[in-house]
């Protein structure tokens, strides 16, 4: 009697070994977006502050780019979202970038938002 495997059997564990893959690929690329919104929560947090300050000293909310944080306004190659606040309500949002910003870019436009008393929201996306 011969030892070994037969060619169905093979066949089976590749197709196992294939699905079990891409499940797992699937479930990666979920983790490393969730990560990569990590940079809009933390700077989203940063902006929170500044408006807070810049309301307790003038009265009034300001845009990004009065509020002395690092947060690039547009797309650029140094981060995954591009920043805006209303200098109306002092709520800032994040823009997860499909172009334009750091590499790799995003399959879908999604955005996080935080107003002055802390409510988290946004879009769909992670």
């Amino acid at each position: 009697m011969r030892k070994g495997f037969t060619l169905i059997e093979l066949i089976v564990v590749i197709i196992i070994v294939g699905i079990l893959a891409s499940v797992g690929m699937t479930q990666y690329t979920k983790v490393v977006e969730k990560g990569r919104a990590a940079e809009a929560r933390l700077i989203l947090g940063s902006l929170r502050s500044a408006e807070i300050a810049e309301n307790m000293e003038n009265g009034a909310y300001a845009t990004v780019a009065n509020l002395g944080v690092s947060a690039p306004s547009a797309c650029t190659t140094t981060h995954y979202f591009s920043y805006s606040c209303s200098a109306a309500t002092g709520t800032c949002t994040a823009t997860r970038c499909t172009a334009g910003g750091k590499t790799p870019q995003g399959a879908a436009a999604y955005t996080k938002t935080v107003d002055v008393n802390g409510t988290w929201g946004g879009s769909a996306g992670y």
